[in-house]
């Protein structure tokens, strides 16, 4: 999935983003890598880009233009701002994301969103963990060198006025992060919802200490191994990890509040509450941790409420009988069930069987026959125990789940293209409204003129803003707007819309990959009872 992080630097030297955007840094230290003779490493296979510096460098660009309205000159002002937006791995291969697309995708993120401030931005082809997933920067001076439209994360005139600086809010950042959901939803990529919290919460100074631990425990470890001795951890764990772990474990069995605070207790965990907010103590610590720095499964709703499922499940138990236990009646019996469970092939394993007779007509050999001759029976297999699973009794029930899939996926697909389209809609009003509220000190200054030659004047002076101001008008009539809407009340519905595509849109792979899967299991049915599949009806359920 795409995320969004952001960076602020006080470095004077706007060569130095630059450089590390180009060549190669060491992950712990930030220091350029260098070669056996002392040179530094470039980067391969990256593009980069500038926007808005003309002919110079971003450095240069950025200095004179820093000079010329005489701001970032001290020391505690922030001179850039970092934006990262890190695609999925499976984006390349499931997807077909390419460097050159993702370029393309950063420079018109940051030409939208960013506009009137020098930048830089690059992508690079794979992470510094080698996860494989392709990553833009976008580095922009924080001086803003050109006069911009109110955009919705803007909260004040200054941020559109030239000669200001770019100010990264929350309300900002949630407003990026809705973005960023919106492009992968256009652009059909791997995406989840950025606008909620996350069960774990690691901060960038978590990560590099499990990293830089994790490193330093294998370094360990090698030099024990050295000498025949066998390591103790091979896995580091920050202490949030193990309050994790810890919270987790005391709160899987706990049926009240009191019994979790107990069992925590017994860890050497002090659990506290204060103006309905959790934190927790460790031994190690003076200052309790809060859980909103742990992640959302540790607030105060998420443990109350695991708390209650815990309470619910332990009173049905203790009000149902213990059923009777069947044994096998021979060891036959149980080992043939045992190995049945060992060898059931999990649902999302299914593949559809390949059709051995046409593979032989198409002059495939002998080795191609094989291995299709095993993959068919693993298939098969998977396809029957599916087929249990899900309750079927005979091809025609499994015809009408998949044509009930089927149903469901359509109206999902119709619900999320009618978010879509208000969405959009709500969009454009957006745009329409901010620029007319833009437009609000030029038609207030021609309500002061006195004269009709004072009014004439002053529209001529102020052409452009009445040109917008006229088309914004006749968008709203033609919309039959009487009464406009307050920026933040439609910036509200904006993001609700999009909290409510992304929930459909997940709601929509979902059913898709379950028609997928009776559909795989549907040909692999036919196949195995040489029925003829009807026409027509192969694949015009998939997306």
């Amino acid at each position: 999935m795409a995320t969004f992080k952001h960076i602020s630097s006080k470095n004077a030297d706007y060569g130095a983003a630059e450089q590390y955007l180009t060549f190669e840094h060491d992950e712990f230290t930030m220091k350029p890598t260098l070669d056996k003779n002392g040179q530094i490493v470039p980067r391969t296979g990256y593009l980069i880009s500038s926007l808005n510096c003309g002919e110079e460098d971003f450095a240069i660009a950025c200095m004179r233009s820093n000079l010329k309205y005489g701001k970032n000159q001290k020391r505690e002002d922030v001179k850039s701002h970092h934006y990262i937006i890190s695609f999925d791995p499976r984006d390349a291969l499931d997807k077909g994301l390419t460097v050159d697309r993702a370029q393309a995708l950063g420079e018109q993120f940051c030409k939208t969103h960013f506009p009137g401030h020098q930048a830089l931005v690059c992508t690079h082809p794979d992470g510094h963990n080698h996860s494989g997933n392709i990553h833009v920067h976008i580095v922009i001076n924080s001086l803003r060198i050109a006069e911009v439209p109110l955009l919705p994360y803007m909260e004040r005139p200054a941020d559109t006025r030239e000669g200001c600086k770019h100010r990264c809010t929350d309300a900002a950042m949630e407003y990026f992060k809705a973005e960023v959901m919106e492009m992968c939803h256009r652009e059909n990529l791997y995406q989840i919802d950025l606008l909620h919290g996350s069960k774990n919460r690691v901060t960038e100074r978590e990560y590099w200490a499990k990293r830089k631990g994790q490193a330093a425990l294998d370094k360990e470890n090698a030099s024990q191994a050295a000498t025949g001795e066998l390591p103790k951890q091979t896995k580091f764990e920050t202490g949030k990890e193990k309050l994790r772990r810890t919270i987790r474990a005391a709160l899987s069995s706990a049926v009240s509040f009191e019994d979790f605070s107990g069992k925590l207790l017994q860890q050497g965990v002090t659990v506290k509450e204060s103006r309905g907010r959790l934190s927790y103590l460790t031994p190690d610590r003076t200052k309790p941790i809060t859980a909103r720095k742990l992640g959302d499964d540790f607030d105060r709703a998420a443990v109350l409420e695991a708390l209650t499922i815990n309470a619910q499940n332990a009173a049905r138990a203790a009000e149902k009988p213990t059923p009777k236990q069947e044994y096998p009646r021979s060891i036959k019996d149980r080992l043939q069930r045992g190995k049945a469970a060992i060898n059931a092939p999990k649902q999302d394993s299914v593949q559809r069987m390949v059709d051995r007779e046409a593979k032989r007509a198409e002059g495939k050999g002998i080795g191609c026959d094989r291995w299709a001759a095993v993959h068919n029976l693993k298939q098969m297999a998977a396809t029957m125990s599916v087929y249990e699973e899900s309750g079927f009794s005979s091809p025609e029930e499994l015809e009408a789940a998949l044509a009930a899939a089927s149903a469901e996926l359509n109206s999902v697909h119709a619900k999320l293209k009618a978010v879509e389209s208000t969405l959009r809609e709500k969009k454009d009003l957006q745009k329409q409204l901010l620029a007319y509220i833009k437009t609000k000190s030029a038609r207030d200054g021609l309500k002061a003129q006195k004269t009709e030659k004072a009014r004439r004047n002053y529209r001529e002076k102020h052409e452009s803003d009445f040109i917008i101001a006229e088309a914004a008008t006749r968008f709203f009539k033609a919309q039959g707007i009487q009464k406009l809407p307050s920026s933040k009340a439609l910036q509200a519905e904006v993001e609700q819309l999009t909290r409510e595509k992304n929930s459909l849109y997940n709601e929509y792979r979902e059913k898709r990959e379950r028609t997928k899967e009776l559909q795989t299991v549907k040909s692999n049915i036919d196949q195995i009872l040489h029925r003829e599949p009807e026409r027509g009806k192969g694949r015009e359920n998939e997306r």
